[in-house]
């Protein structure tokens, strides 16, 4: 059974993108072996880490858990969707649920404001679990050529063809493994439809809140708009941070991606691109945040390079982000 294996060695290097899509196929839909949600969520953390791999297309298990965590945290607490398998309840569903009565945490209590111990506790327990009966089940439904696992070390390597694929068709993917899920949480649980579930699934994986970046960008650069220039407010309700890349594409937050706006640029932009003299100013900015030495910008700049921003340019507009923006000044 290969939802027991501690290691998966990467069977085929070399795939087409109609072989990839075959596999995918069968993974999204029934004829999977794998009968619970968690095949969706390993995917949703993985397109929410694909530009945070290694030059060895490698990623650790709690970056992975980090991501899995938060989506199941939304749907159980947040939203009760308590049903993730067919049968018992799934062993992530009792973690989540412990914790949460434990610590007498309210059900509008988001992921990303739980206490830092609390959430290094729940990864950790969640992360022994995506061990159990996560890495190896989906490793077994994709035949050994999506990537490889080893429990001891705990990385995780993608199959560069699989990345390359993800990279552009992220945003079909997304959408598939969002419309897949809801099917099979509206089947588990008994909710109205797979609308009503749709717009749960696909805001699961967002931070509530972009504030600790804005302390820091507030604390590095100066109080301007990355966009226009004007000054902001001190960090009062007038400075937004923005996902210079849209977030409905990239589907993480990562402070290589954020800038300080104004309301009115980020009013104006919306989900739309900057115009691309604005990518050369923000490898310019991240040029900058990787020199420097403060654990709060080190810690989050893990694995920047500026190809990773320049591809994720380009890739969102061969994604269908091809509106370009620009504020009314330039």
């Amino acid at each position: 059974m290969s939802h027991k294996l501690k290691v998966g060695e990467l069977k085929e290097e070399y795939l087409t993108d109609e072989e990839i899509w075959r596999i995918f196929t069968v993974v999204l839909t029934s004829q999977s072996v794998k009968s619970s949600t968690y095949k969706y969520a390993l995917i949703k953390a993985l397109i929410e880490n694909l530009y945070q791999v290694n030059d060895e297309f490698e990623l650790t298990y709690d970056q992975l858990a980090y991501s899995f965590t938060k989506v199941y945290w939304n749907l159980i607490v947040q939203h009760d969707l308590v049903k993730q398998n067919r049968g018992k309840n799934a062993r992530v569903v009792s973690i989540i649920k412990d914790i949460q009565v434990k610590h007498q945490i309210p059900a509008d209590f988001s992921f990303d404001k739980l206490n830092v111990q609390i959430q290094v506790k729940l990864i950790a327990e969640v992360k022994a679990t995506m061990k159990q009966n996560v890495y190896g089940a989906l490793y077994g439904d994709t035949r050994g050529k999506f990537y490889a696992f080893e429990h001891k070390s705990e990385h995780f390597k993608l199959n560069p063809a699989v990345h390359s694929f993800m990279l552009k068709y992220q945003r079909l993917i997304v959408n598939l493994t969002n419309y897949h899920m809801a099917v099979m949480i509206e089947k588990l649980n008994e909710v109205p439809s797979t609308n009503f579930l749709l717009g749960k699934v696909e805001s699961i994986a967002k931070r509530s809140s972009l504030r600790p970046f804005e302390k820091v960008l507030l604390n590095h650069f100066q109080r301007t708009c990355f966009y226009c220039g004007k000054t902001l407010l001190n960090g009062e309700t007038k400075t937004h941070v923005d996902h210079f890349i849209p977030w409905s594409f990239v589907q993480s937050d990562q402070l290589w991606n954020l800038v300080l706006s104004c309301q009115s640029c980020n009013n104006s932009k919306s989900d739309k691109l900057p115009k691309k003299n604005f990518l050369n100013y923000i490898v310019d900015r991240n040029n900058e945040l990787v020199t420097r030495e403060e654990d709060d910008v080190a810690s989050l700049m893990t694995n920047y390079k500026d190809k990773k921003i320049i591809l994720l340019y380009d890739y969102s507009i061969k994604n269908g982000f091809d509106r370009i923006w620009s504020p009314k000044s330039n």
